[in-house]
């Protein structure tokens, strides 16, 4: 017997919580801060950490110049930052290649959506495997208010109108995960975006291993009286998955966030508060989470 689906996420009936407004304080901080030097970010003795930004990888032939187009604009927000990137699998550089390239320290910002295998487990062993390096893992981008500015976006261009009506919904399309975190980074992903939407009901919905699909997402919101429902994805760029979820859409399909300038400012936000948690604790190589065992995500 298959588990009812969610309720979709509408600001009117869930309220903004403690973990939510600390989201939004974070992001109007994240807008100010990145225009200040913050203490021990510019030691002149210590040049600062590489931001390592870890995309997945896909066989799309348009993914690794849409990441690349995220890299430059994040380059031209923080001039002087060293900036690589590197892939877990599919495209080049591997992020084993770049972080043998690295010296001193690093900071790995993962270009992914929630705490799945890969931020829990494969990025912490990848530093470990380089002991060269001192290095810490970033949070990854959501959720966070700042990720509700690039899906909205997104959105608007897409066609999604701008007014509220109780015939819209949005289904928000994420790779999928067996870890339980990363379902719930979606949830509060969906949360923000529909905060952002003025209450527009969002359902998370997962292109593999987790459920509901979009196509079922879809199905539940049209039984529940939308017949003008987009779909909005939790992906940086062009992939299987990003086209699978978009091909399921009854309505507007937004594009990958790719090059959205708040997801690069969110890139810089995540490496800014691994560096903030490094003035209470130094830089050093982490271990997997114990409770990623098992959990993996698909290859997109």
């Amino acid at each position: 017997m298959t588990a009812p689906l969610p309720h979709p996420t509408s600001a009117s009936s869930a309220p903004l919580g403690k973990e939510d407004l600390a989201a939004e304080i974070s992001a109007q901080l994240s807008t100010q801060l990145r225009r200040v030097r913050l203490r021990g970010f510019r030691h002149p003795a210590r040049p600062a950490p590489t931001l390592v930004a870890v995309a997945h990888g896909s066989r799309d032939p348009r993914a690794l110049p849409t990441v690349r187009a995220l890299l430059d604009r994040v380059r031209a927000l923080r001039p002087g930052l060293p900036v690589r990137l590197g892939h877990i699998e599919l495209n080049r550089p591997l992020l084993s290649d770049t972080l043998a390239e690295l010296h001193g320290a690093a900071v790995l910002v993962p270009l992914l959506f929630g705490r799945g295998h890969h931020v829990t487990h494969d990025l912490p062993a990848a530093l470990a495997a380089a002991p060269h390096l001192t290095g810490r893992t970033a949070e990854p981008l959501g959720p966070h208010t700042l990720l509700a500015e690039a899906l909205h976006g997104r959105l608007l261009e897409a066609g999604f109108p701008g007014d509220r009506s109780p015939r819209t919904a949005v289904v928000l399309a994420a790779a999928g995960s067996r870890a339980p975190r990363s379902a719930q980074d979606t949830e509060r992903t969906a949360h923000l975006l529909s905060a952002r939407l003025g209450g527009t009901p969002v359902m998370p919905a997962y292109a593999s291993a987790a459920a509901p699909t979009v196509a079922d997402a879809v199905r539940e919101l049209t039984a529940r009286g939308h017949d003008r429902i987009a779909v909005a994805g939790c992906f940086t760029a062009p992939g299987r998955f990003a086209a699978q979820c978009a091909a399921a859409a009854p309505g507007p399909a937004a594009a990958p966030l790719g090059d959205h300038p708040a997801l690069a400012r969110l890139v810089l936000h995540r490496y800014d508060q691994a560096l903030l948690a490094c003035d209470q604790a130094p830089l050093a190589r982490t271990g997997s989470d114990p409770e990623s065992a098992g959990a993996a995500t698909v290859a997109v």
